[in-house]
């Protein structure tokens, strides 16, 4: 059963939490990693880009000059897609990027996702942050005593404003609910630092 040191926010030692095998001690999947995080990634898209095909471009309702006898090539539209002006030819519309992915796939790869950050030792456990106030100071000194390092991926429990506010303005941090971190996310950091009510949450959630 893997196992992950707790700490307090002043970098001391509590203890040792066990962590569950089925969650945190998952064998490697990168096939549903990748699936997941193409997913995560597409679904990011706004698809709102539009270009003009030639029946949307205004104008051009009028042959520009006779089909025969100038020595030109024919043409029938000023707003073909061959002129300056005209329509775009298979021009992009508006459309959903979403690509479907089965929840026990999402499931399996976050589990593998939190396990690669146990096997690296990436996982850093705390008991709790508390801030007394929304200045970034105070989650600065929370990771440097905990020795949290490169993109740091902060998870808590519930929503915790002054976390959140704290956090906006470090480079490479980003702080996020258990319930709203995407695999992306979890695999693109370099640190992960956890609350313990975070660790609960994913054991019953991915159990």
């Amino acid at each position: 059963m893997p196992t992950v040191v707790l700490y307090k926010q002043d970098g001391s030692q509590v203890g040792q939490i066990e962590l569950s095998e089925h969650v945190f001690g998952q064998e490697d999947n990168q096939q549903a990693i990748f699936d997941t995080i193409i997913a995560e990634r597409a679904a990011m898209r706004q698809g709102t880009q539009k270009a003009k095909t030639r029946h949307e471009v205004r104008g051009g309702g009028r042959k520009p000059w006779r089909q025969k006898g100038t020595g030109r090539a024919r043409q029938g539209s000023i707003r073909a897609p061959q002129w300056r002006g005209g329509g775009v030819v298979f021009a992009p519309t508006p459309r959903s990027h979403a690509i479907k992915v089965n929840k026990k796939v999402v499931k399996l790869a976050m589990k593998c996702a939190l396990s690669e950050k146990v096997r690296e030792n990436a996982l850093i456990a705390l008991d709790k942050i508390e801030l007394d106030s929304f200045k970034t100071k105070g989650l600065v000194e929370v990771l440097n005593n905990v020795k949290a390092e490169g993109k740091i991926l902060v998870i808590t429990k519930e929503a915790n404003d002054l976390v959140e506010l704290a956090g906006r303005n470090i480079p490479n941090v980003l702080v996020e609910t258990a319930s709203h971190v995407s695999v992306y996310q979890m695999m693109n950091a370099s640190c992960v630092v956890m609350t313990q009510d975070a660790v609960a949450y994913y054991e019953e959630v991915l159990k």
